[in-house]
């Protein structure tokens, strides 16, 4: 095998696709049969997460490798600063062909300029696809923002301009950075849209224990969800075939990866933006070139991590600006020290702070804002724990039960310790009122409610 120093990098990037649709975490409605293969094939970072559940500050950490408040982008409609230097910008330099194909959400116009467009040679792409185009009527804008129509369900079409891209591109090295909206909801319509005949095969079939037990939009939304993974996982395999068919796969990386979760109005009144792993945690694998063979790997590893190991892959050298740390020193069995904690920042439904250990989630939110203000505070108050062992879908909130408050005391001061490395501010956190009576479900009062209701 003749592995090139600087291989193609390609991003398979879905939106809103939580992590257990994906069998190699317990789905058993075969959603995910070519992400499942590869990834065993290939590297699995099984505890994968965003550090911003909801879309836009999401993709700018990725594209820059900064957390939201370093960004600006701390809630959607925030344009993408034009001198943050983006994963585009830092490839060409290094002699990579970039494209950009799919949805954008950091430009400040539909059609999206071309000075905010992160540096991408080839562009063909909308601002915001879910209000360009629908199921089967995908509308996109090339480089001289010029409408195009793309053909066929809107997985397949955005996936057939990437192979096209690739086809074109493949006698030099290339990032190709491919966006889909799939499994997001269609916003005019508060739908799931699967291709034709989808939706009925999974309608009624296997669903999580968080969804099955708490009240939210699920028993209406899944079976469509699903018919879009189940979809989204066919044309991965498609342009994967397309590569080994080109005799590329030796001398490309490819990453498959989520920008945030779904929880289905399970834990508010939409489908992301908390602490929850529903909100949190992605489908993650890497494969091709330097990653085969490379196993499951169950540190902790986020967004800004997967921009690092771009970088890594490319010999880009001045990572200074990174927030995350590359993989590869994992995937060649190298590293001898990772910090097996994850740090999320929450805006726009509230404005909180999380921390995920290998065993714990801890959560704070500021009580007097609704996220949507301020990207930052120095007053949070407690609002989550779970013992991720024992309750891995967060059904028992643990917070303000005083035989937890040791373990409390040790994550709030680990809390304390990253808002102040990543954001500059010394913060007080004012402790959970103390629950005399848990009972046995121990869940937190919004969530409990629901659950009355549905009971």
């Amino acid at each position: 095998m003749n592995i090139k120093s600087k291989p193609n990098i390609i991003v398979f990037f879905t939106d809103q696709q939580r992590w257990d649709t994906s069998g190699l975490h317990g789905n058993p409605l075969s959603l995910m049969e070519n992400f499942d293969h590869y990834a065993v094939e290939g590297t699995h970072l099984y505890n994968s997460f965003t550090c911003q559940p909801v879309c836009g500050p999401a993709r700018a950490s990725l594209q820059s490798g900064m957390y939201a408040t370093k960004t600006g982008c701390f809630k959607n409609r925030i344009p993408l600063k034009k001198n943050i230097k983006t994963l585009a910008k830092y490839l060409s330099k290094e002699g990579y062909a970039t494209g950009y194909i799919g949805k954008w959400h950091l430009g400040s116009s539909e059609p999206v300029k071309k000075e905010d467009r992160g540096g991408y040679d080839y562009w063909l792409g909308s601002n915001l696809l879910e209000f360009t185009s629908d199921a089967y009527e995908t509308y996109v804008y090339d480089g001289q923002n010029k409408k195009v129509f793309l053909p066929g369900y809107r997985v397949d079409a955005i996936t057939d301009a990437a192979i096209n891209f690739i086809k074109l591109n493949q006698k030099k090295p290339f990032f190709l950075f491919v966006s889909l909206i799939e499994p997001h909801h269609q916003n005019n319509s508060d739908d799931y849209p699967p291709p034709i005949g989808y939706r009925e095969k999974y309608t009624g079939k296997w669903s999580p224990p968080d969804l099955s037990t708490l009240v939210g939009s699920s028993p209406r939304h899944l079976g469509g969800y699903y018919g879009m993974v189940k979809r989204i996982d066919e044309a991965y395999g498609r342009m994967i075939d397309v590569i080994k068919s080109l005799k590329l796969f030796d001398d490309s990386a490819i990453i498959f990866t989520s920008d945030h979760g779904n929880n289905f109005k399970t834990r508010n009144r939409e489908y992301k933006r908390s602490c929850h792993e529903s909100s949190i945690r992605v489908p993650t694998s890497l494969i091709g070139n330097v990653f085969q063979q490379g196993g499951r790997i169950k540190e902790l590893t986020n967004i800004l991590d997967i921009h690092a190991t771009i970088l890594d892959l490319a010999k880009v050298k001045n990572t200074s600006h990174c927030d995350g740390r590359s993989v590869l020193p994992l995937v060649n069995k190298t590293s001898k020290k990772w910090d097996n904690e994850i740090f999320i920042q929450i805006s726009e439904s509230q404005l909180a702070r999380s921390l995920r250990t290998e065993k714990w989630k801890y959560c704070i939110a500021d009580q007097d804002s609704n996220g949507s203000d301020k990207p930052s505070s120095n007053q949070y108050t407690e609002t989550n724990l779970y013992d991720l062992d024992a309750d891995p879908y967060e059904l028992n909130n643990l917070i303000g039960i005083s035989t937890y408050d040791e373990i409390v005391n040790s994550l709030r001061k680990k809390i304390k310790s990253k808002i102040r490395k990543v954001e500059n501010i010394t913060t007080k956190i004012t402790k959970a009122k103390n629950v005399n009576n848990p009972g046995q479900m121990g869940l937190n009062p919004d969530s409990f409610h629901r659950l009355k209701k549905k009971l």
